[in-house]
């Protein structure tokens, strides 16, 4: 038999569907432990939305620590859909759901399977808005006002900027670099951010520092 033949008897099928990024391997500790300590662990039944879920990464690290959550991937790229149902597969506690195809430039009910309004408690997006066009971001804040239930926190990661500061050095030349590779990318400030979280309802609750010069921002739906 082939060695992939003999590779798949040997290992589960789906470990070969998993994609991993070095970024998210540094990441997601500090990233669980400023979410976990921001939602409730004890409710039953409560309902997560993730925008962008790349490789599925996340929801695979985070799911099996809040059982009582179950995690929607989303993701515009289909290619990373088997990754993503590959964790989910993988997951101990059996809370990450199958990916849905979003296009975060279009209003949630213009997405393949539109969510209900007003139907998730949480929404969860990480390193994002810096990597893809303003539009995406307007849309991600719209998705936020419409699909979060009055209470609900939609958490963001990554580099920003803060009333027109980027710090450190090493985040301006990152910036620089970005703008360069495409005009339409660049690490969003955090003012403006809040000009379309009020659009949408939405109000910045809290701010944690992260490892690698970072942000954690927790935006809510009161």
């Amino acid at each position: 038999p082939s060695l992939t033949k003999r590779l798949l008897h040997i290992f589960p099928r789906c470990s070969f569907a998993k994609r991993s990024h070095p970024s998210a391997d540094r990441n997601s500790q500090p990233i669980a432990e400023a979410l976990v300590a921001q939602v409730d662990r004890e409710r039953p039944n409560l309902q997560l939305l993730e925008i962008a879920s790349g490789s599925g990464q996340h929801a695979g690290f985070l799911a099996p620590l809040l059982p009582n959550i179950s995690f929607q991937p989303t993701e515009y790229e289909r290619g990373h859909f088997d990754s993503i149902a590959a964790y989910a597969g993988d997951c101990s506690t059996k809370n990450i759901l199958a990916p849905l195809h979003a296009d975060i430039t279009r209003h949630p009910r213009d997405w393949e399977a539109p969510p209900a309004p007003d139907s998730y408690d949480y929404m969860f997006n990480s390193n994002m808005m810096h990597i893809s066009p303003w539009e995406c971001s307007i849309g991600l804040f719209r998705a936020a006002g419409q699909l979060l239930k009055k209470g609900g926190r939609m958490f963001t990661y990554g580099p920003y900027a803060q009333d027109g500061i980027l710090a450190p050095q090493s985040n301006v030349d990152f910036d620089q670099s970005l703008r360069h590779r495409d005009p339409s990318w660049g690490v969003r400030d955090i003012k403006d951010l809040k000009v379309l979280a009020q659009d949408n309802g939405l109000q910045l609750e809290r701010i944690v520092e992260m490892p690698s010069n970072n942000k954690f921002l927790t935006w809510l739906k009161p």
